[in-house]
């Protein structure tokens, strides 16, 4: 009987020892970079409640981004960026039309400050809902392609649409056009070098961004490539919320019909998607040979008048000291006098948000957000009802978008009074805003903001507004998910 006392008191030794280092390695491993109050707690959590699976899960996707990596992305030819971004400006005083507002002048030199991001005028814009006549343009724009295409996506799956993409990339390469792709392998199931090995073999260049490679040394899945980006002939552009598969044409029975916004520009602004994607592509290639120069026939003004919209292309990424497109919403929201209405699939906003939001809705702004009503990530929905609860209970309109019993909203889009609106591939989630490589585009129209504003009222017809009695029969037991998924949320 002692000797079962004796060994059941060194079993609680052992397991108390463990817990301690397990915690003190925890703190080491958390405080040993600058973070959030709010991630700092959540990887604290993870860790010390999931002593060996956290400190795994924390090796491939807590480690912050390595310095190689953003040295790539700093050391960019600056002097021809700054030659294109003059062009930009002397096309600029082909148009009288300006900035006017005070609101859309102060975010305009906020953007261009923090990121060098010009204000392009004279350019034409058109906005796709829906997959298939998205494809449909895109593709028409490839096969008229003469000289270059630039593709860049997040997710890329090897399907019906994904397999046609590629095999008319594969034909543009074969009449000798140069294609180059990037692609994230996280992205989609199956977006792997053989499914892209027919470009390679017709002359074209594929490759995967740059934080998928090197998976032993400095793996860094939390890090992706989330951008969606095309560039046609350096002059025609194509950027939003659609990536590349057949659940974005509305063909998985699980969705239904897929709700989502994709931009189709043409003027200078493409120049803007144009560097963003070098300077990835010259980030990602392994040698610097392949590293692609600045050249003019990437960037080519329109011979004549196509449109007289103002607008900024914005990127932003891990490899910033700030989050620029989240600060960007933030002073929409603080800038707006009567609306700021916003579509997005995750809505899991940090403490600066959320306190945006609720300043411009008790400044008596008409706040709206618009999220999906069913999931496709069992946590970040969970943690977006959540904020859904929270907001609404303070009196911000939430909308949850059904169409025909399901539907899912992938839309990325935000409004401001009748001034400004964004669409891009950024989610209103602090994984958007401090982890992923977005791009969103700023537009200073009003005839552009007022069809986004009629595209919302429709799709309002397709929803159903979130009120008080139906948090009120929300079980505990979806609470607790609720509660839990949103202490996660700085991870998720």
């Amino acid at each position: 009987m002692t000797a079962i006392k004796m060994d059941l008191s060194v079993i609680n030794s052992v397991i108390i020892m463990i817990i301690l280092i397990n915690t003190i390695g925890a703190i080491v491993t958390v405080f040993r970079r600058p973070r959030s109050i709010t991630s700092i707690l959540a990887w604290l959590m993870t860790l010390t409640f999931f002593p060996i699976i956290g400190f795994i899960v924390y090796l491939f996707c807590g480690r912050g981004i390595d310095g190689e990596t953003v040295y790539k992305f700093d050391n960019e030819d600056r002097k021809k960026i700054g030659e294109i971004n003059a062009r930009i400006h002397q096309h600029n005083l082909k148009y009288h039309r300006s900035v006017n507002t005070s609101g859309s002048k102060l975010l305009e030199r906020y953007l261009r400050n923090v990121e060098e991001s010009p204000l392009a005028k004279g350019n034409d814009i058109q906005l796709y809902l829906d997959g298939k006549e998205k494809f449909s343009a895109l593709f028409e724009d490839i096969r008229n392609a003469t000289d270059n295409i630039h593709v860049e996506y997040y997710a890329f799956f090897p399907d019906k649409i994904g397999t046609a993409f590629r095999d008319l990339l594969v034909e543009k390469a074969q009449a000798g056009v140069e294609i180059r792709v990037i692609y994230d392998p996280w992205g989609a199931k199956g977006s792997t070098a053989s499914f892209f090995a027919p470009i390679q073999e017709a002359g074209g260049r594929v490759t995967p961004f740059i934080t998928s490679r090197d998976l032993i040394r400095k793996t860094r899945l939390n890090y992706h490539l989330h951008r969606k980006i095309v560039v046609v002939d350096g002059q025609i552009g194509w950027t939003g919320g659609f990536n590349v598969g057949d659940q974005y044409l509305g063909e998985y029975e699980r969705f239904g019909y897929w709700r989502d916004t994709h931009a189709r520009i043409l003027g200078t602004a493409v120049f803007s998607l144009q560097e963003i994607f070098i300077k990835d592509w010259n980030a990602s290639v392994k040698n610097k040979k392949q590293q692609l120069q600045y050249a003019d026939n990437y960037f080519v003004e329109p011979t004549g008048y196509v449109g007289n919209v103002a607008m900024q292309i914005v990127s932003d990424g891990p490899e910033n000291n700030v989050d620029i497109l989240k600060s960007a919403y933030v002073k929409m929201l603080l800038a707006a006098e009567e609306k700021v209405w916003i579509q997005t699939p995750y809505l899991i906003p940090d403490d600066t948000v959320i306190n945006a939001i609720l300043i411009a809705k008790q400044s008596g702004v008409d706040v709206r957000i618009m999220v999906p009503s069913m999931p496709d990530h069992p946590f970040i929905y969970r943690a977006t009802q959540y904020y859904c609860n929270l907001l609404q209970k303070n009196g911000v309109k939430i909308y949850q978008y059904q169409k025909d019993g399901k539907g899912f909203l992938h839309a990325k889009t935000i409004l401001m009074d009748d001034t400004i609106c964004s669409v891009g591939s950024t989610n209103q989630d602090i994984r958007s805003y401090s982890l992923n490589f977005e791009v969103s585009a700023f537009i200073y129209d009003q005839e552009t903001t007022l069809e986004m504003q009629q595209i919302f009222l429709k799709d309002m017809a397709d929803c159903f507004e979130l009120t008080d009695e139906m948090i009120a029969s929300q079980s505990r037991w979806l609470r607790f998910k609720q509660n839990f998924s949103r202490l996660l949320s700085p991870i998720l």
